[in-house]
C-alpha cells in the first residue's frame, strides 16, 4: 500500500489552511509539512498495524500482518493451519478388526451419573468413555480407570495380588 497519496493529501490540506495567512504562513506550512511527513507516515503504519491486529483476532482461519517494504506498507494475509480433529482415545483402544460386540452393563445410579458427568466434561460419549476405561484396565493403564493402583488388587488367573489397608 502506497502511503504517499495520503501524506500528499495531508500536505495539501495544511497548505490550503495556511494560504489565507499570507506568504510567510504558507512558507511555514511547507516547512512543517516536510517535517511532519515521517511522523504522519509512522502514525499511519501504527493505525494499519492496530487494524490488522484487530482483524486477526476476529478471524479464525487467517492472520493479517503489516509489512514495511521501503516506504510502503503491505498487508499480508496468512492462512492458519486448521487443527486436525483429535482422535478420540476410545478409537485408539478399539480393536483393529472392526468387529463390535454388544453387552448389557448394569450400574448403580450414582456410578452411572458419575460416568455421565466425567464423559461430558471430557466431551465424549459415555460409551466412548467406558471403552477407553475398559481398554485401559485391560492393558494395565492408568490408576483410577480400573487398573491396579494403591489399595487395589489384580486378579491373575486364580491368584490375587496386591495389598489392603486396615
Amino acid at each position: 500500500m502506497n502511503l504517499s497519496p495520503y501524506l500528499d493529501l495531508l500536505r495539501r490540506d495544511l497548505l490550503a489552511a495556511a494560504a489565507p495567512g499570507g506568504p510567510d504562513v504558507t512558507r511555514a506550512a511547507e516547512l512543517l509539512s516536510g517535517a511532519l511527513d515521517a511522523s504522519a507516515r509512522l502514525s499511519l503504519l501504527e493505525a494499519l498495524s492496530e487494524a490488522a491486529a484487530e482483524i486477526t483476532t476476529r478471524l479464525s482461519t487467517a492472520s493479517v500482518e503489516v509489512r514495511l517494504r521501503g516506504r510502503d506498507a503491505d498487508l499480508v494475509v496468512t492462512d492458519l493451519p486448521v487443527p486436525e480433529p483429535a482422535v478420540p482415545p476410545a478409537a485408539a483402544t478399539a480393536p483393529d478388526s472392526g468387529d463390535l460386540a454388544r453387552i448389557t452393563l448394569r450400574l448403580p445410579d450414582s456410578l452411572k451419573e458419575q460416568v455421565e458427568r466425567i464423559a461430558g466434561t471430557e466431551g465424549i460419549s459415555v460409551n466412548s468413555w467406558l471403552v477407553r476405561a475398559i481398554g485401559s484396565a485391560v492393558t494395565g493403564g492408568q490408576p483410577g480407570a480400573g487398573a491396579p493402583g494403591p489399595g487395589r488388587s489384580r486378579t491373575v488367573g486364580r491368584r490375587v495380588t496386591g495389598y489392603a489397608q486396615a
